[in-house]
């Protein structure tokens, strides 16, 4: 497997939730998982787009009172990220394509990164498609003074993250096929492959005429091992598979590159 990624012209990842729960920061359908364990939150997540729809004001008192961004936000990247990173620096790993919205991909040193179904660290305009830093806005204050941050454009701004019922950015979902079209290698880790279509993107790698190679890397299998879309399973934490890879990825380029 090592030699299928030191041999790859342009390799892509899609990673999931898996990689960041090393970082502390809790899934949420898992076996421990926030909605596994509390079904009315997710519940009420189905109902957070429509509500910036219909009330942005009221959207925006709830959303400060969030402990999952506030986990996010004292989160540090763990062995998977850096091991990515390091991928990247070799030349050999050319794009990220993350589900997770925590940043940490970013905090590790990688540089191209797609945050699919968004990023906690942005805002975003539904209008024009701006994003904003989202420590460029002092929240409470503006919220104080009977206020909402707004874009350039006038329009409300939302948090960049992708919630349920709201379509994934045009830009993104672009910018990702094109990536996974021109793959000839794509590692998939941490990832329950069932949420789409971020779960679409390893089929469109398999299926395209001229299919890369599925590297799988999860706790257990998913949808993908069962299909055969994956041509390796490796099963295992992230932390610990993907800072192997490296290594014998190493290695091999050390004896026959």
């Amino acid at each position: 497997m090592a030699e299928v990624l030191a041999n790859s012209v342009y390799a892509v990842a899609l990673t999931g939730a898996g990689v960041s729960t090393e970082s502390g920061i809790p899934d949420f359908r898992g076996p421990s998982g926030i909605w596994t364990r509390d079904p009315e939150a997710e519940r009420r997540a189905y109902e957070v787009y429509d509500k910036f729809l219909r009330n942005p004001v009221e959207y925006w008192m709830e959303s400060v009172k969030s402990p999952i961004r506030d986990a996010i936000e004292r989160a540090e990247p763990n062995p998977s990220h850096y091991a990515l990173a390091e991928l990247e620096k070799m030349g050999i790993l050319k794009c990220i394509i993350t589900q997770n919205v925590d940043n940490l991909h970013q905090k590790s040193g990688s540089q191209n990164v797609i945050d699919f179904h968004g990023n906690v660290s942005k805002l975003r305009c539904l209008k024009c498609g701006r994003r904003y830093p989202r420590d460029m806005f002092d929240i409470p204050k503006i919220l104080e003074e009977g206020k909402i941050p707004l874009c350039e454009c006038k329009y409300p701004l939302k948090s960049d993250v992708v919630y349920f019922n709201e379509p994934i950015p045009q830009d993104v979902y672009t910018r990702s096929v094109e990536e996974v079209v021109k793959c000839d290698v794509m590692i998939v880790a941490g990832t329950s492959a069932v949420v789409y279509p971020a779960a679409q993107l390893p089929r469109i790698a398999k299926n395209k005429p001229l299919p890369a190679s599925v590297v799988e890397i999860n706790a257990e299998p998913t949808p993908l091992t069962v299909e055969g879309i994956s041509d390796y399973f490796i099963q295992g934490k992230t932390g610990e598979v993907l800072p192997r890879i490296v290594e014998e990825v190493k290695k091999f380029l050390a004896k026959y590159k």
